[in-house]
């Protein structure tokens, strides 16, 4: 187990991202100190340990090289800490399953189209997901089974934004008519330790999302 001070995890509290490793550190029961970044004015220490992407979230594990990207993250920490809370499938055939589903996940992005478009998308986006629940569950609670495994924490560090956004625009991502199974693992998700201490409050959500909405410039003519 990773010594106090050994682990450090740049990153915002509302960045879904962040909050996906923040989840996979939780299982894990892994020690760590979350370094809070302000990306518009970013740190020397972001800089330097990601100086191509200038992104979070990035851990720093003793005097190993930088680690960036979420998903490569959650692998990481499962490999070196493999007695606790195992999060990737065994068989390298389910192993690349979960990849190619949690690729999907991290590869929508209705916000960029119209409001009717993105509806769409997320109506399909959930259909598809609740098959990949069906498949992967085998009737159990998470993707992963019994526990939360990789595709839960893939899809459920969004869970934050997601009721964000069902308040906002009053509209259900997880519909009990489209995809019950994943409105009940939507529940079991926001209740579990590991994950309800990552997810970031409303309050916090809010204040990112009033931050970074676009305001329109004045009329010069």
């Amino acid at each position: 187990m990773a010594k106090k001070g050994e682990i450090k995890l740049l990153g915002t509290p509302a960045s879904h991202f962040v909050n996906r490793v923040q989840i996979g550190l939780n299982l894990k029961c892994i020690d760590y100190e979350f370094i809070s970044e302000n990306l518009g004015c970013k740190s020397d220490l972001l800089l330097k340990s990601n100086p191509v992407h200038q992104r979070v979230p990035v851990l720093l594990h003793a005097n190993e090289p930088p680690l960036i990207e979420s998903l490569l993250i959650i692998e990481y920490i499962d490999e070196i800490f493999p007695d606790v809370h195992p999060i990737l499938p065994r068989a390298p055939s389910v192993r690349a399953h979960n990849r190619t589903w949690a690729y999907f996940i991290d590869t929508q992005s209705p916000d960029k189209k119209g409001e009717e478009e993105a509806k769409i998308q997320i109506r399909e986006a959930a259909k598809l997901l609740e098959r990949v629940f069906v498949e992967c569950s085998d009737g159990k609670a998470y993707f992963g089974g019994d526990n939360i495994g990789y595709l839960d924490i893939a899809l459920g560090c969004f869970l934050g934004w997601i009721t964000f956004s069902e308040t906002l625009n009053n509209y259900k991502v997880f519909d009990e008519t489209i995809s019950p199974r994943l409105v009940e693992w939507a529940k079991k998700m926001r209740s579990h330790e590991a994950v309800k201490n990552a997810l970031p409050s409303h309050d916090a959500l809010l204040k990112h999302y009033s931050m970074i909405q676009y305001i329109k410039p004045p009329r010069t003519a």
